[in-house]
């Protein structure tokens, strides 16, 4: 590995993400297991995190783009792989070609796949989306029996094979919203017509992470596990990572640029936001929205800096930020840790997600391609 210092860096634990994927699993035993590696696995590096995935025993991959998938495929994996976020046009016979499972929720991606499988001459494996109740993507309830039975004269025709029948929850991560039972009981009857017009799917599948997580009876044959196999709890509500055995995967980290004293009543950052209360030494953090980092965190985002928590002091700008120090020292080069698993002392997503008004998920999707991810595993070896 090149040993020359970073500006900054997200330490990506592949170890942890393993023992994560081993936990999921043994969360949902009777059901096959996708971990979701979409947005660059949730910030963390699709490929290296789909291989520990994998290694792990995910019996599936799931991506949201075509270009994801793709972008698996081209880095080796042979095994099953699914995406669902389709526009008309999509390069379905690529897909079909490359053995990935494809998704429709209406009648106008049906016909594509179709088209796609019979122009390339291969069964297309495709899973049809409903609509329990998300309001997003999904064929609703009272279109289903067409988009059925259309699937089911291609089925017959051998253009394509329905492999999955799949929905997605709106309210899973707040326990016992009964939106949850409602969307259950749409997707037995939704299931139940596809059958009785003689679909056979290979899996069926509802479950996020919060449902796979504290909703058994959701698991069905599949469950898609995203934010909670990179060690983030989904909802405050539901607990903490470690309440379900998971360990945060990513540690966000940065030298400290500079280190000075300034007199009190000393403007801080755009906008003096922030003014010294007294002499005091500031510390700046050479990370900012050009980062990732998000500038609703001015004034709120915690950072281990010398030992202590501080809090971002004045305006994140597009490259960096700063700390107070009070009667703290440090000295260029130390350390800030932004988030990790917490073992140091150090905030955490979640705490992160707090201070901003927002969840992990985004805090972690959103660190650019400007920080480097440096992937460590068990053995203590690192890579770039």
């Amino acid at each position: 590995m090149d040993e020359t210092p970073m500006r900054a860096r997200a330490v990506v634990d592949l170890a942890a993400l393993r023992a994560n994927v081993r936990a999921l699993r043994a969360a949902a035993p009777t059901a096959e297991l996708m971990t979701v590696v979409k947005s660059d696995a949730y910030g963390h590096g699709m490929v290296p995190c789909a291989r520990a995935a994998r290694a792990a025993g995910a019996d599936w991959l799931g991506a949201a783009t075509p270009e994801e998938a793709f972008a698996l495929r081209a880095a080796g994996d042979t095994g099953r792989l699914m995406c669902w976020l389709w526009t008309p046009g999509g390069p379905w016979r690529r897909a079909i070609e490359a053995d990935i499972d494809v998704s429709a929720s209406g009648l106008w991606a049906l016909r594509e796949a179709v088209a796609a499988a019979r122009a390339c001459g291969r069964t297309a494996r495709l899973h049809l989306k409903a609509d329990t109740g998300l309001g997003r993507n999904g064929c609703q309830p009272a279109d289903w029996p067409a988009l059925v039975a259309e699937a089911r004269a291609a089925e017959a025709e051998g253009a394509i094979r329905v492999t999955g029948l799949w929905s997605h929850f709106a309210c899973a991560d707040e326990p016992g919203h009964p939106s949850i039972a409602a969307q259950l009981s749409v997707f037995r009857e939704v299931i139940a017509h596809a059958e009785q017009a003689g679909l056979r799917p290979e899996v069926r599948h509802i479950a996020n992470s919060p449902a796979t997580l504290t909703v058994p009876d959701s698991h069905f044959d599949l469950v898609r596990t995203g934010i909670s196999t990179y060690g983030i709890c989904p909802s405050p509500e539901l607990g903490t990572s470690a309440d379900f055995g998971l360990r945060p995967v990513m540690t966000l980290s940065a030298a400290l640029a500079s280190v000075k004293r300034v007199p009190g009543g000393h403007g801080v950052s755009y906008g003096h936001r922030y003014v010294t209360p007294g002499e005091t030494t500031l510390a700046l953090v050479p990370v900012g929205y050009g980062d990732g980092i998000p500038r609703h965190a001015s004034g709120t985002g915690p950072v281990l800096v010398a030992g202590k928590w501080r809090t971002i002091a004045g305006t994140v700008a597009m490259d960096q930020f700063v700390v107070d120090l009070g009667g703290d020292t440090a000295a260029p080069g130390d350390e800030a840790v932004l988030f990790g698993p917490g073992d140091r002392g150090e905030p955490t997503v979640e705490d992160w997600a707090r201070a901003v008004g927002s969840i992990g998920y985004e805090i972690v999707t959103r660190i650019s391609a400007r920080i480097p991810r440096v992937y460590v595993d068990e053995d203590g070896g690192t890579g770039n």
